[in-house]
């Protein structure tokens, strides 16, 4: 495993922190394929096997939702020494789910839902074993900038692929099949390169797992995520809901914040772990996210009645607070679990951001039905209480020394 005393990792030390460049190709292939699909599943359900909006909708659902059954079992398969083998396996899922989805008749909802269902156990199964691929290969802070390094990939993957599926829509059912059938060529692709990398890691011994404490603060931090991930979805559903329904302004504005979100992200992600990694430690900076994200919540309620703009330029500060949760919540994670438990610490810590992402849509048209307060003034104060549920435990009797080439949870 690789340490590192440098608060600014070059790009190569990044692409060998993170698996080795094979590695980092899969996860660009696999990130391009999921931006050619994922964001138009809803559409190929209407558009090609012209099925109801409202049926379409709630397969999506009943996968994304079915699809965190797979990760007590994903928890254990990693306990027990499972790196590249995971991260491949997560990939050929989405593989076989491709495969159901262009098998799928027309007018067919259920073979639907089973396509659905397979690509979201994939999904829902990748980031926990990237994670625990990454903490295997490397410790200390470049495991934190590698897990940043990972998601700004992703991150422009999914952009460069929606982007590249956007150009094609325009042909209708046909196009969609075949952007289907490219992401699921990619998926292959990016399982074989992974699949080669062969990082394992030693089994847990059975005793050992028995006697493993759950890590200090572990389960605040898991309790907490389920509200501080809502901030994933404030860009793709609450602002489009503010923009559009409320100000009755473009959808432009909404399109606009997206891009702007995702490219602030890609640019961001590295460079600001890096440098919250060099004043805090892991958990004082999940807290001091919470406050940020919550501080720009207040500033969504108060910008609102000056126009589209005035959210577009707060929708900043929430990047900049969805940045600071993503480079501290899953290198805390992989810092309190005890090495013995540590798939477990994360496929429990994926079913928590999957839960919330799961309920975040509903609960968030809800309360904008309720109008602007309730919807911002309960996002921030839920927010505000993760993050002081987070701090306390950053302050309990066990403190985070920075040693060097290490960071502490």
């Amino acid at each position: 495993m690789t340490t590192i005393t440098r608060l600014r990792p070059t790009p190569r030390q990044l692409v060998r922190a993170s698996g080795g460049p094979r590695y980092a190709v899969a996860l660009a292939v696999d990130a391009l394929g999921s931006g050619m699909l994922r964001p138009f599943l809803l559409l190929y359900g209407i558009t090609v096997l012209g099925l109801g909006a409202a049926a379409t909708g709630l397969a999506m659902t009943v996968g994304i939702v079915a699809g965190l059954a797979a990760m007590p079992p994903l928890g254990r398969w990693l306990d027990r020494g499972a790196r590249s083998s995971a991260v491949a396996a997560s990939m050929l899922v989405r593989v076989a789910g491709v495969a159901v989805l262009l098998a799928a008749p027309h007018g067919n909802a259920v073979v639907f839902a089973a396509a659905a269902l397979i690509l979201g156990v994939g999904n829902q199964s990748w980031p926990a074993a990237h994670a625990a691929l990454v903490a295997t290969v490397v410790e200390g802070r470049l495991r934190d900038a590698a897990l940043a390094a990972g998601r700004s990939v992703r991150n422009a993957g999914l952009g460069a692929g929606a982007l590249l599926a956007t150009v094609f829509l325009g042909g209708g059912a046909p196009a969609l099949r075949a952007l289907a059938a490219a992401s699921g060529v990619g998926f292959l692709v990016a399982a074989l390169l992974a699949r080669s990398v062969r990082v394992t890691a030693a089994p847990a011994a059975r005793t050992a797992e028995r006697a493993a404490p759950a890590g200090d603060g572990l389960a605040a931090v898991l309790l907490a995520n389920v509200v501080y991930v809502f901030c994933l979805n404030v860009p793709e559903v609450a602002l489009p809901l503010v923009l559009v329904t409320v100000l009755h302004a473009s959808p432009a504005w909404s399109a606009a914040v997206f891009v702007a979100n995702t490219v602030l992200v890609v640019a961001l992600q590295v460079p600001v772990t890096a440098w919250a990694a060099a004043r805090w430690s892991r958990r004082t900076v999940l807290a001091l996210s919470g406050v940020v994200l919550a501080a720009s919540y207040l500033g969504f309620l108060l910008a609102a009645p000056l126009g589209p703009l005035a959210v577009a330029l707060v929708s900043v500060p929430c990047t900049l607070g969805e940045i600071l949760y993503a480079g501290s919540a899953t290198a805390l994670v992989t810092a309190l679990a005890p090495p013995q438990v540590l798939g477990r610490a994360l496929a429990r810590f994926q079913l928590s951001t999957g839960l919330g992402l799961a309920v975040s849509p509903a609960v968030i048209t809800a309360l904008a039905a309720a109008g602007p307060l309730a919807l911002w003034g309960t996002l921030g104060a839920a927010t505000l209480g993760a993050s002081a549920a987070v701090g306390r435990t950053a302050a309990g009797p066990a403190p985070d020394p920075v040693r060097p080439g290490a960071m502490a949870g």
